[in-house]
Order: structure tokens, then sequence, then C-alpha cells
């Protein structure tokens, strides 16, 4: 059995001039008057990750911006409809922190430079000693 399937987006977007402005066109130079764009993907074996990124290529041709984009993208986790142990399986993956999770990163960061600076001072001592 052969099975083939596709994903298409598609933007049209179209102009109807006006001519009581004066002479020629009274469409400004940095304007396109239309723009028809079609993206096409096989979707046989399309993973999610795939699908996202060819929705990113889409998104991009009307106009968005890389960060409106990511920002979206982001907003699908981190939401009030998304629950807190999806929302951290993805900071797991990706090793970001949560802000309700900061305060105990910064008290382990405290505990971490303080076990540098006895161990930095241990060395020293041991080079003085050597010294000697």
């Amino acid at each position: 059995m052969t099975y083939e399937a596709e994903v298409q987006f598609r933007f049209d977007s179209t102009f109807t001039p006006t001519y009581g402005s004066g002479f020629g066109s009274s469409i400004e130079d940095d304007f396109l008057p239309e723009e028809h764009y079609k993206i096409t993907a096989p979707a046989a074996d399309l993973n999610a990750k795939q699908y996202f990124k060819l929705f990113e290529k889409f998104m991009l041709c009307v106009g968005m911006t890389p960060a409106s984009i990511r920002s979206g993208a982001m907003s699908l986790v981190f939401n009030d409809y998304t629950n807190e142990e999806d929302q951290r399986k993805v900071c797991k993956e990706y090793e970001l922190t949560m802000d309700e999770d900061l305060d105990k990163k910064f008290e382990e960061w405290k505990e971490r430079d303080k076990e540098v600076a006895y161990l930095k001072m241990q060395q020293q001592k041991d080079l003085i000693g050597m010294e000697q």
C-alpha cells in the first residue's frame, strides 16, 4: 500500500490600487502590492520538530520576526494551561531553570562558591607548606 501526504501553507495578499491621489501608482516603493506564498512538504513522515520548522519558514515569509516566532513557540509550553510537570520536562531537556526554582539555584551557587573558596585556601596552604 502506498501512502502519500503533503502539507501546505499558503498566503495570498492582494491590493486594490487607488488612482485618485495623483499620476501613476499610489504604492510606496518599499511595498509589494501582492504577495503569494505556497510552501509544501511531504507530510508522510514529518515529526513535530519538522512541522515546527516548516511553520517557522511560513511565518518568516509572512513577515514574522524570529523573536516573535520563538516567543510564540515557547508560549505553547509555558502558559497557564500546560501542567507544571510537562513544563519541567521541557526545562530538563533544554537545561532551563524556571523562575520558581531560582532561589534554590542561587543557594546552590552560594554553597559552591564557599566550596571553591575553601579549596583555593587549601591549595594556597599546600603551596606555602611546600615552599618551606
